[in-house]
């Protein structure tokens, strides 16, 4: 259980650092060149070396990482041992995504209402619980981009300050409050930011926003910048059973994920470790799993190692994928919402994720090799599908697959009120995760 415990103290602390999909990476990037991981350039040519563990990242929210088998299982700890491609039989990897629901700040955001209140312009990131992210201390956190001599390059922007509020209104001015409310994104979420009446000094969002970053306000030329929310994640529950906390999808997996793969030692396989943006608007970026940013980079491994299209292929034929994106517990209030027969609780496992049409990625062998590794690693696992008559939306699996051709199963760790502002899991399901991607990594 204390094993439990501080694998999930561990998540939260990872949570809380990483209020964008910009923090998310950089601390990823940060686990890794902990145990010696060399950053890779897509612009430059690649060289690499048995048992070393690379990484390139994109957009700086969205990274690939990958670790080549060693000295133990080649016949020497250079890439020539590896050009033989003899004991190299594909690639093990694990996907999941770095961004989570929220509000995205425009352009010229600063609006003055009734000469008093300052508010902020922002329009909505993905298909989050409007209501969860009302009459809660908010901040900003994103990135910056500044000109550096003659390139363009960015700044990681945290405002570590309770500085943004959405207030609800009144039930006073709404009797129909608790009857159900519609929210326009427009009217209704915009953060209350200053007050800039009764003699109050002007504020600026930018001001802070270039403080952040450590550049003069005059020089930023553009920026990514999101709402987050203060709230800590923490343990809870009776006997301390339950991980409450905002962005639990899907930073849950990517830590779990990023854990596991640090410390990896593959024997036969090439392993890798690919955390997507995007995810929550569709994929279709330049950095999303709808991109080709894995394909490029699984070829760009095999070419190094001087592996012709032929045996990149037989690579890829040989290898195989986990999605990594949460899924929903039975919900104790609506138990009638899950699936009569799929139903996974909090606390119980790994969760295999089905769907008919192929929304989810997982076939009759897939699910075998899932439940293969959980017994192996002695983990609990369960099922998730959809309620016949309630459609689901799709995950990294599908989509990656559609650009490289793997043997692939989508999976997640239970939770309830997903895409909340805060959400809850279960304390030991982080642990569960990361025992068995040891496995499947062959730590």
């Amino acid at each position: 259980m204390k094993e439990y415990q501080k694998c999930a103290k561990e998540m939260l602390e990872f949570i809380e650092k990483s209020p964008s999909c910009f923090h998310a990476v950089a601390n990823v990037k940060k686990l890794l060149e902990e145990q010696d991981f060399t950053e890779l350039k897509e612009r430059q040519d690649w060289t690499l070396e048995a048992g070393k563990g690379y990484y390139v990242t994109r957009n700086d929210s969205s990274m690939i990482a990958f670790r080549l088998p060693g000295s133990e299982a080649l016949e020497s700890n250079t890439a020539d041992a590896v050009r033989a491609g003899e004991k190299v039989e594909g690639f093990h990897m694990v996907a999941a995504h770095s961004d989570s629901p929220s509000f995205k700040i425009k352009e010229s955001p600063e609006s003055t209402v009734e000469g008093h209140y300052v508010r902020l312009n922002t329009e909505k990131y993905g298909g989050m619980i409007l209501s969860t992210w009302l009459d809660r201390a908010l901040s900003v956190a994103g990135r910056v981009a500044v000109q550096e001599k003659d390139c363009i390059v960015t700044k990681l922007v945290n405002i570590d300050k309770d500085l943004l509020v959405i207030p609800n209104v009144a039930i006073h001015m709404n009797r129909d409050m608790n009857r159900g409310v519609e929210y326009n994104p427009q009217v209704d979420m915009l953060p209350l930011f200053a007050d800039c009446g009764s003699g109050e000094k002007k504020s600026s969002l930018m001001k802070r926003v270039a403080k952040a970053a450590g550049v003069k306000q005059e020089e930023i030329l553009g920026h990514d910048l999101y709402l987050y929310t203060r709230e800590k994640g923490r343990i809870l529950g009776e006997n301390g059973e339950f991980v409450l906390s905002p962005r639990l999808d899907d930073l849950q997996c990517v830590f779990a994920a990023a854990k596991a793969f640090s410390k990896s030692i593959p024997e036969h396989y090439i392993n890798v470790c690919a955390v997507f943006d995007n995810e929550e608007v569709g994929s279709g970026t330049k950095q999303g799993a709808d991109s080709t940013f894995l394909e490029d980079t699984l070829f760009r491994i095999s070419e190094a190692l001087g592996a012709d299209r032929s045996r990149y292929l037989q690579w890829i034929a040989g290898s195989f994928l986990i999605s990594a994106d949460n899924a929903h517990a039975v919900h104790p209030n609506h138990p009638e919402k899950a699936d009569p027969t799929n139903r996974p609780y909090l606390n119980g496992g790994i969760v295999i994720k089905y769907h008919g049409s192929q929304k989810y990625a997982t076939d009759a062998l897939s699910a075998a090799r899932m439940k293969a590794l959980c017994r192996q690693a002695g983990v609990p696992f369960q099922s998730y599908a959809n309620r016949s008559d309630i459609p689901g939306g799709s995950t990294l699996g599908n989509i990656s697959t559609a650009h490289v051709s793997v043997s692939s199963v989508d999976i997640g760790l239970p939770q309830l009120a997903m895409h909340s502002a805060v959400e809850t899991a279960g304390m030991k399901d982080t642990g569960y995760a990361v025992e068995t991607f040891r496995v499947f990594y062959g730590e």
